[in-house]
């Protein structure tokens, strides 16, 4: 459905642009039909840059970006529009996407003169009702209501209401349960569930790993705008392999664990890659460019160890201008 190859983003910072920022570094990640990918990071990493670069809201400075075979980056505003269509995204604050002085409704009501103009008064509003059901929620309790009388949960929930009208068949979903409280967080993620079931491909951003592991079929793991690792959820979490996924998963609570434990099984790992790269180790490793993944395990991939250059790769420190 979608795929991602060598995809970079330079934005030009500081005093008259001279400064050049790299915020997505020679990223290469697929999400297939019905299939829940997960982009893992901290704050930072480039998750949220992917996620508007697959939405075509912000421009890619290399790199190609494809869906159903189709280039995304040089459709024009025609295509765009019939790719908007298909592909929809909802983001971490729900507050900020309505306008709080009209009801919510009005969100519904833009997208009924646009693309749905042949449709009756009554024949947009049962429309309008079957995709609130859709999403757990009732009618009667949420249209005429302005932003401020719903929860975030709600108003949430509405956005992917919303987004399914248009009978998509990829959504971004970046951050959209961060600013919920827990007992609706576990609501949009069973919502995002029954979603997938539906044979609906979704992107989930996340800084939240327990999350990801949750909801996602894969997981691609995030540094520095870089790819470290990525591959099946449960072979990515039972067997990291990178420094970066090791580090980020040791510093999850865990509620059927001590914290002695986890640090306990974390040293066991370091010792066993201590001075190796497995990225280096592997001879297809040396043909390609030194942000990229080789596989090491049958559907995992890892990257090279280098964390940065005060931290460079133990199988290319003593060679100059490996380090990455």
């Amino acid at each position: 459905m979608l795929a991602m190859h060598s995809v970079n983003k330079v934005y030009q910072v500081g005093t008259f642009g001279t400064t050049s920022l790299h915020a997505v570094r020679d990223v290469s990640f697929t999400v297939g039909r019905g299939e829940v990918v997960s982009l893992i990071g901290e704050s930072g990493s480039g998750k949220s840059t992917l996620g508007r670069m697959a939405l075509r809201l912000i421009s890619t400075t290399s790199g190609q970006i494809t869906f159903d075979g189709e280039d995304l980056l040089g459709l024009n505003r025609s295509r765009l529009r019939s790719y908007y269509r298909r592909a929809q995204g909802v983001f971490q604050d729900p507050f900020s996407s309505y306008n709080p002085i009209f009801p919510v409704d009005r969100a519904f009501d833009s997208l009924w003169r646009t693309n749905f103009a042949a449709l009756s008064r009554q024949e947009w509003q049962d429309k309008v009702d079957e995709a609130i059901r859709s999403v757990r929620l009732t009618p009667e309790d949420v249209l005429g209501k302005y932003p401020h009388q719903l929860s975030g949960g709600q108003l949430q929930r509405m956005l992917v209401a919303r987004a399914l009208l248009l009978d998509i068949d990829f959504l971004v979903a970046d951050e959209i349960i961060s600013m919920l409280d827990a007992s609706t967080r576990i609501d949009v993620l069973n919502l995002l569930g029954d979603l997938k079931e539906r044979g609906l491909s979704i992107l989930f951003i996340t800084h939240d790993l327990s999350l990801g592991n949750y909801v996602s079929d894969r997981v691609v793991i995030l540094y520095q705008g870089r790819v470290v690792e990525q591959g099946v959820t449960d072979v990515v979490f039972n067997e990291p392999l990178h420094p970066y996924t090791r580090n980020l998963l040791a510093s999850v609570p865990q509620l059927n664990r001590r914290w002695d434990e986890v640090e306990a099984d974390e040293s066991v790992r370091a010792a066993a890659l201590a001075g190796r790269c497995l990225f280096h180790e592997h001879d297809e490793a040396a043909s390609l460019p030194v942000h990229s993944t080789v596989e090491v395990v049958s559907g995992h991939q890892v990257g090279c160890f280098a964390m940065s250059a005060d931290d460079p790769c133990p199988a290319t420190a003593g060679r100059t201008g490996e380090q990455t």
